[in-house]
């Protein structure tokens, strides 16, 4: 449960939904995975479609997306660039196609996306291209992240981002990320049992519950890891990755310090960003 984990966490989804399409960017590397999803929603028999996350922007990839207009909207999950470099030039091929996030600073000619931020209160549901798209708050790998359930014909799934990936586990890109956030978002997730994960990186997962509850699991094994590493002397975050992160390639190492920050935080212990990336645990 400790170790690096570089497997789904869950079983594969054995098919997409009717309505959904998988577009992969040419963009792969050891944060994206095989590349980021771009995913194409239509309801059958719709003529429009709602395009999540554009990805990076590579002139080929954003007119592959373009050729499976019209288009009735872009919806982004979070404002990392691997999945939002390429929405102004994509809202551009397709004429002015507005591009709709929670953070403004990723919205282009629409209103930023409202969430649903209590499952037993108001929703914010969209009706676009023939589908029901619920954005739900799930911050914690980055502030804004979202992820959206859309169902048509009873039929459902989530659009997880990177919250949940296909493969492995994902990072809380501290500061922006927050471990309560993220802790307390994938509880939210784990209510959706049976329901298909369509995420930002890697395969499509059949079970977004499990998967959820995996997380949370991990999570909390790492926390204790890191509890222990500071029990046993490591004074910096650095020293903390080096010893708890030992099994993850050292290329690695700098994403694996932002989560060791997160959950440095989380526990009311210096993150060390106050004095540059050497200060010391120790330290007032």
């Amino acid at each position: 449960m400790t170790g690096h984990v570089t497997a789904p966490v869950a079983a594969l989804a054995d098919e997409l939904p009717g309505w959904a399409t998988l577009l992969r960017a040419p963009n792969p590397g050891p944060m994206t995975l095989d590349g980021t999803n771009t995913w194409l929603l239509r309801a059958p028999g719709r003529a429009e479609a709602v395009v999540v996350d554009p990805g990076p922007a590579d002139e080929e990839h954003l007119a592959r997306i373009a050729g499976h207009g019209p288009i009735a909207a872009v919806l982004i999950t979070h404002g990392h660039p691997d999945h939002t470099d390429g929405s102004r030039r994509l809202a551009d091929l397709l004429g002015g196609v507005p591009v709709r996030a929670v953070d403004p600073a990723h919205t282009v000619g629409a209103e930023p996306l409202a969430v649903s931020t209590d499952p037993t209160g108001d929703r914010s549901t969209l009706e676009l291209a023939g589908l029901s798209i619920e954005p739900l708050a799930t911050p914690g790998h980055t502030a804004d992240s979202v992820c959206l359930l859309v169902e048509h014909a009873g039929e459902r799934a989530v659009l997880t981002g990177d919250t949940i990936l296909g493969r492995g586990t994902t990072v809380v890109a501290h500061p922006d990320g927050n471990l309560a956030d993220y802790l307390a978002s994938l509880t939210r997730l784990a209510a959706y049992r049976g329901v298909t994960a369509l995420p930002g990186h890697g395969p499509a997962l059949a079970d977004c519950g499990a998967a959820a509850d995996y997380y949370l699991a991990h999570r909390r094994a790492r926390l204790d890891q890191v509890r222990a590493a500071v029990a046993a002397g490591d004074r910096t975050a650095a020293e903390v990755v080096a010893r708890v992160y030992a099994d993850v390639d050292r290329s690695l190492w700098w994403a694996a310090e932002w989560s060791v920050r997160a959950q440095l935080e989380y526990l009311g212990l210096p993150t060390g960003e106050s004095g540059g990336p050497e200060a010391r645990l120790d330290q007032p």
